[in-house]
């Protein structure tokens, strides 16, 4: 490469004024510390990350997420509740005229609103008589809370003349149970279909009239599958299904990355078939668990019924629709997939000679295959802190009162009397500063996650540039533990330049989301919009979108090879990057295509096990039954194939970075040296300089 930057690779102007040749010049010259101001900015969001992380701590409630709240306000199963009502998880609706009016189209009155109470189970319906459940013991009741419980919820027969005149008018303190019901995501759903056992004993005893229609079933279920209430549910679902998580999103890639090392280091031949066989084995296997989940398989369909039930009353929920929604989906990928491997068949024989290179510099600086445990090791204890700050922030909120206009009235034990001021219910308020700490803590997390990476593919090509510029000069040049020399200077020198690249990476990834939204609003069908302000919009997003994916490529490689070689600034290396790249655009992009295809094919195969293995996990009776029954699988496979991913990508970019690093170098060694690379390494020379394989790669 020639211009105004002169060599980029090879040589490099000391602190003297003199011209270095190869050899530790190029490493070790007289560097300096770079980008501070982002490394500061860094440090600052990371003060505000635990700031934030505080105030969910302090204010969040993750039983939120599962559970109701009862008529006072209590969180069902919250131990810290008034009165204590540990182990009462299911909220029942007690008033079931209540449940009716808010069903009505044009009624104020709404669900939020019916007085609940929490229990341990759905109340059943007696076969000869009237089953009563009554509020929790207070006032002139004199009976523990474990009392209560032992009686069924039932103190009707020991109330006064008046008590029982205000629970036949429906007023309480005690309510009949005359609908069935079963538990739906710990919510008794009531079957429309009185008992008349119960009915008539009712009206035997001079109740008041109960209205038996189908919207006393459809108003709960609507409150159930409400787009809240989902969401609420798969947030919950990844924290009941922490040791899946730990397991197939943490401890399985790792155990996976590491063997995919060891096969590449000692057997680079077959890697490429394996990988490829082994991706399309995985994805049929995903998208059949899929079809399994979904009922489409076999009988173990997602179920939202929580316990026995009876076996002629059936409920369908979003949950089982996503899951559908995703087996379709996950059958085209599936369909793409086994094309593209059959397409790229013939390409695997070069795939081989480019791993063949990452094979023999992991052979000669073996701390690459450990290395990566330390970045590992730094981002799962921060996904736990994440995780446990998550899942309180999303149950943050005041449960507060509601301010509603019913007119309705009940008896309040606490109060002595018949009360008309205090019918409202309760629900949790959120205000918009926690939608603000939300989306600050999933920025956190992605921005976070970039930059360990950007932070290990950095020591890994400064490892690997060692390497290679060292090669031609005595063993003695060669630094003592390459691997934690480029430590060294990274936490040295370069943080703030890593700081200032994962942070531009992480707004330009956030803003391909944005993109291409506008671009699928803008674009009707298959066809581009008729109207010149959507033409543009369209089109604009449309090159911003393939801008994007070149500056995300450039910046997650090459920018960082630069920093580690030459210690530029963040931008400086990108432009030197850039400038070497275009410069050798065949050479390079011959070698690091195809290459990169498998590379990402074994990537997704790490992860795709992971999925596969939280699947079978969430599929056994501990978390399809009772308090550990998650709504979806949907969640934690996700976050798992994610978690997987990037643990795959950590051990990963020991080859992806030797390969690029190793091919920068070659490439500015031989323009150079007139077409002869003088300081690659003879195992090096024996794959890349071999007459075959240059004309492969400059054809």
């Amino acid at each position: 490469m020639r211009g105004s930057f002169g060599a980029v690779i090879g040589k490099y102007p000391s602190s003297d004024g003199t011209v270095q040749m190869g050899g530790d010049g190029i490493i070790k010259h007289n560097r300096k510390c770079r980008d501070l101001v982002f490394l500061v900015i860094f440090i600052a969001f990371w003060v505000g990350m635990i700031v934030n992380s505080s105030f969910a701590f302090n204010q969040g409630n993750p039983l939120r997420l599962t559970y109701g709240l009862d008529y006072k306000g209590n969180v069902c199963g919250d131990r810290h509740g008034n009165p204590d009502i540990r182990g009462l998880e299911v909220r029942y609706w007690l008033n079931p005229n209540q449940v009716y009016q808010s069903g009505l189209k044009d009624s104020q009155f709404k669900l939020d609103n019916a007085r609940s109470i929490c229990l341990m189970d759905c109340p059943t319906l007696s076969e000869d008589s009237l089953n009563w459940v009554c509020d929790y013991p207070e006032g002139d009741v004199h009976l523990s809370v474990d009392n209560w419980i032992d009686k069924n919820y039932d103190y009707f027969a020991d109330l006064s003349l008046e008590l029982r005149n205000t629970s036949l008018q429906l007023l309480g303190p005690c309510y009949p149970v005359i609908f069935p019901s079963v538990n739906v995501y710990w919510s008794c759903q009531f079957i429309a279909r009185a008992s008349n056992v119960s009915l008539r004993n009712w009206q035997q005893m001079g109740g008041v009239s109960i209205v038996e229609n189908i919207l006393i079933d459809e108003s709960i279920h609507k409150s159930i599958n409400s787009r809240s209430s989902v969401l609420k549910r798969y947030v919950a679902d990844v924290g009941k299904s922490w040791p899946v998580l730990i397991v197939c999103g943490g401890i399985l890639p790792l155990f996976l990355s590491v063997v995919w090392l060891l096969m590449i280091r000692h057997f680079v031949a077959g890697m490429p078939w394996i990988t490829v066989i082994l991706f399309n084995v995985l994805m049929i296997s995903f998208t059949m668990l899929y079809y399994l989940k979904a009922g489409w398989i076999g009988n173990s369909a997602l179920s939202p019924i929580i316990g026995q039930h009876d076996p002629y009353y059936q409920t369908s929920t979003r949950e089982l629709n996503h899951l559908r929604a995703v087996a379709v989906l996950m059958t085209a990928v599936m369909i793409a997939s086994i094309l593209a491997s059959i397409a790229i068949v013939s390409r695997i024989l070069m795939a081989t000679s480019v791993l063949k290179v990452a094979s023999k510099v992991i052979g000669e600086v073996r701390a690459l295959i450990i290395f990566p445990v330390i970045p590992y090791t730094i981002l799962a204890i921060f996904y736990m802190f994440w995780f446990s700050a998550a899942l309180n922030l999303f149950s943050s909120g005041q449960v507060l009162e509601n301010n509603c206009d019913s007119n309705c009235c009940v008896h309040e034990l606490g109060l002595k009397r018949v009360s008309c001021d205090r019918c409202c219910g309760y629900s949790i308020h959120y205000t918009p500063h926690i939608g603000a700490a939300i989306l600050f803590h999933l920025f956190g997390c992605y921005w976070a996650t970039q930059f360990f990476k950007a932070c290990s593919s950095t020591v890994i090509a400064g490892s690997v540039a060692s390497y290679y510029w060292t090669r031609g000069e005595t063993s003695p040049k060669i630094p003592f533990l390459p691997v934690f020399s480029s430590m060294k200077r990274l936490m040295r020198y370069s943080l703030g330049s890593v700081a200032l690249g994962s942070l531009i990476v992480s707004f330009v990834g956030s803003s391909r989301f944005i993109l291409e939204g506008i671009r699928r609003k803008s674009k009707v069908g298959t066809t581009v919009p008729e109207s010149r302000i959507g033409m543009v919009a369209y089109h604009c997003s449309q090159f911003c979108r393939r801008c994007i994916d070149w500056i995300l490529k450039s910046v997650n490689q090459n920018a960082y090879i630069m920093i580690a070689i030459t210690g530029k600034g963040f931008f400086k290396a990108s432009e030197m990057a850039t400038e070497l790249i275009i410069s050798n655009i065949f050479r390079i992009g011959k070698v690091n295509v195809i290459g990169d295809v498998v590379l990402f094919l074994g990537k997704l195969c790490v992860s795709l096990a992971s999925a596969v293995f939280a699947f079978l996990m969430l599929n056994t009776h501990k978390y399809n039954s009772a308090h550990n029954k998650i709504s979806s699988p949907l969640f934690p496979v996700l976050v798992c194939w994610g978690l997987g991913y990037v643990v795959a990508a950590l051990f990963f970019a020991v080859v992806e970075m030797s390969i690029d690093t190793i091919i920068l170098s070659f490439c500015q060694d031989s323009d150079e040296h007139q077409g002869t690379a003088q300081y690659a390494p003879p195992l090096l020379i024996e794959t890349l300089n071999d007459q075959n394989e240059m004309q492969r790669l400059t054809q």
